[in-house]
């Protein structure tokens, strides 16, 4: 059997990367790129502000294209689904028989819902490969995987400021409080992985200074050396 193509949504996190990592492992897919949602005003990832360049970096060093769809953020619904169309209908237009995208989400029942409803619309299907999947589980079989990770954005409603700038280890877990997600699913903090055993080339990244957005979120900015 032909294996089916598909795209990945790509924050240059450690969900979307632990996703990738089961795509890789299974020949019913062939992952034909990465799709990355960006700010046009800012040139960085919409919510998670890691800039352009180091997406690409990773992109590069996984010897996949990427996909950028630029927006301005926040976005509608509306102005969203025709930018997402537009950039699928892109690299449909590279990979003819492309039909599926997955993602990375886990437990965010009305997020599922809303993508798989605005990709019928235009003709695709989301693929979920983390579903349900206990999420202190999947944050240690990222690690074991030997994939690497730091927190760049803290929601400060959720979860304190120090942790903003961490690695995503043993320690940054153990030291969570009940109420926080292993995996950050209810928004509690965004990461970027660093370094992967998928990683055919360096991604290596140095901090450049914290930042506070909108009163709230907390943002180590990330820079490639």
């Amino acid at each position: 059997m032909n294996a089916t193509p598909v795209l990945l949504a790509w924050s240059g996190g450690k969900d979307c990367l632990l996703a990738l990592d089961r795509l890789l492992a299974d020949p019913q897919w062939k992952v034909e790129g990465l799709l990355t949602t960006l700010d046009r005003a800012s040139d960085r990832v919409a919510m998670h502000d890691v800039r352009a360049d180091v997406l690409r970096a990773q992109a590069a060093s996984l010897g996949l294209p990427l996909i950028e769809m630029a927006i301005d953020w926040p976005a509608d619904n509306a102005s969203y689904e025709a930018a997402l169309a537009s950039s699928l209908d892109e690299a449909r237009g590279c990979v003819h028989d492309l039909t599926h995208i997955a993602f990375g989400d886990i437990h965010l029942a009305d997020i599922r819902e809303w993508r798989q409803a605005a990709l019928d619309r235009i003709g695709w299907k989301a693929i979920f490969l983390l579903w349900n999947n206990p999420t202190r589980e999947l944050a240690r079989e990222f690690l074991a995987r030997g994939h690497q990770a730091v927190v760049t954005t803290v929601d400060l409603e959720q979860l304190g400021a120090d942790f903003c700038g961490r690695e995503f280890d043993d320690a940054f877990l153990a030291d969570l409080p009940v109420s926080v997600d292993p995996c950050g699913e209810n928004g509690e903090f965004h990461t970027l992985c660093h370094s992967s055993s998928l990683f055919k080339l360096p991604v290596t990244v140095g901090r450049d200074g914290i930042s506070t957005r909108g009163g709230r979120f907390v943002c180590q900015d990330l820079k490639l050396r």
